[in-house]
């Protein structure tokens, strides 16, 4: 057992964790902030392009996600339908899909030429495999079509039926281009790059002076929100001020009101603040408590004309192996409720028997490397089973073999559920699955 479970069941064994539990920070000892329901579109929202805007499902992408942790079933239903919706226009269709994961990065020389042949690559693997030439020709035509961001990131696109469905920038390119033809899309990797969602402010200050206000000069402050890693290639809206210094220490509070309304605004779980040590220190100490309790300072260079995510460098170092707020709030639940036999599942078997029934608010997932293994599955997202024998027996007429991953995306958008991956230091998972349930019965595995 390890550390973070050993404690929270000793003290979960003694007190009712549905009045006690409280989401822990991952980054500080703070309470989350509530996302309201304001539009999430922006920095956000990090698919770049919806090529079908006239389908029923692309709505979705304008729904909020709110109630970033609770310990209510309700606050999670609301809070959790949100994760995985950007995917609901994927799922809308029939399939079969083209599922293409290509980096475009344009840090190197002639980075058209290599986009290009990487490409041919695919499109013959994707021939080989049986695709139609509708569906190949309407991933052709937007491979490459991201020249307008620099630096390293890469191409996630899915086709089905001789029409484009989704395509989407990667915050990294992907380990391996790759391109599959088949009933289901390979929408993982796609989720594994948009997690672990961590919300939060970056704010840069520039100033050149003596440290002092009565020098002269002009500080400069660029602020952005965000949530981390996928808003490096999706940077939000930005906001900017120039203040003369003779004036930086009555201006950095009515700032620091404005910045702390917008980190409430985005629910940050942390703040990252970089720039001149003297404009930065006179800025932070005069921000609100609760967001002054979140900074975090950090150095480098802090360059503002990138196209990409403000203070990005920093945020990778600071942030990566981290989760957010919500997700280690959603882990304590698993670990306490587990701890007083509560309503969870955990292993493969007992993950899939909750999902038939839609009973998951939240799957768990340990990392892992090797290949997933193979599920039968029907035409309805919660049609998925062990055996061939079993599906049939739902009265399945020809169950097909999937792997894991792939059923079990489907089966988590179709149902409104979280998915949630944590590192097997944090929580071991038998077979690497756990999940929070909504509801347990005489049923429940």
């Amino acid at each position: 057992m390890t550390t973070v479970e050993a404690r929270l069941t000793r003290i979960y064994q003694k007190f009712d964790v549905r009045s006690r539990a409280q989401p822990a920070a991952a980054l500080n000892a703070s309470p989350p902030c509530r996302r309201p329901a304001a539009d999430r579109l922006g920095p956000r929202v990090w698919i770049r392009r919806w090529r079908r805007p006239d389908h029923p499902s692309a709505a979705a992408r304008a729904v909020p996600r709110e109630a970033r942790a609770s310990s209510k079933e309700g606050d999670e239903r609301q809070g959790v339908a949100m994760r995985l919706s950007f995917l609901q226009p994927l799922y809308a269709e029939p399939g079969p899909f083209t599922s293409v994961y290509l980096d475009t990065s344009r840090d190197i020389e002639d980075p058209e030429r290599a986009i290009a042949l990487r490409w041919r690559r695919l499109r013959d693997e994707l021939a080989r495999q049986g695709a139609d030439r509708a569906s190949i020709t309407a991933v052709e035509r937007v491979v490459g079509t991201d020249a307008e961001l620099p630096g390293m990131h890469g191409q996630a696109i899915f086709s089905a039926d001789g029409a484009l469905v989704l395509d989407g920038e990667l915050p990294a390119p992907p380990e391996h281009d790759s391109a599959r033809y088949g009933t289901l899309p390979d929408a993982m990797p796609l989720v594994a790059q948009h997690l672990p969602e961590i919300p939060y402010l970056a704010v840069v200050v520039h100033y050149g002076g003596l440290p002092t206000a009565g020098a002269e000069g002009t500080v400069t402050v660029v602020a952005e929100c965000g949530t981390w890693p996928v808003s490096s290639v999706t940077p939000g809206e930005r906001l900017s001020r120039h203040v003369p210094v003779a004036r930086w220490h009555d201006a950095a509070a009515r700032l620091g009101r404005e910045l702390d309304a917008r980190a409430r605004h985005e629910g940050a779980d942390v703040v990252v603040v970089g720039g001149d040590k003297w404009a930065c220190s006179v800025l932070v100490r005069r921000l609100p408590d609760r967001l002054r309790t979140r900074v975090v300072r950090v150095g480098g260079p802090t360059p503002t004309d990138t196209g990409r995510a403000l203070l990005e460098a920093q945020l990778e170092a600071l942030l990566r192996g981290r989760m957010a707020e919500h997700d280690r709030a959603l882990v304590e639940t698993f670990v306490a409720r587990r701890a007083r036999n509560g309503a969870t599942a955990e292993g493969l078997t007992a993950a899939v028997a909750a999902l038939q029934r839609s009973q998951v608010t939240a799957l768990l997932l340990n990392p892992r490397t090797d290949p997933p293994p193979l599920i039968w599955t029907g035409p309805r997202p919660t049609q998925l089973a062990l055996t061939e024998e079993e599906l049939m027996s739902f009265g399945v007429r020809a169950p097909r073999e999937e792997p894991a991953d792939e059923a079990l995306v489907r089966a988590l958008v179709a149902t409104a559920a979280e998915l949630v991956v944590v590192p097997e230091s944090e929580l071991w998972l038998r077979d690497g699955v756990g999940a929070l349930l909504r509801y347990a019965d005489a049923g429940t595995p």
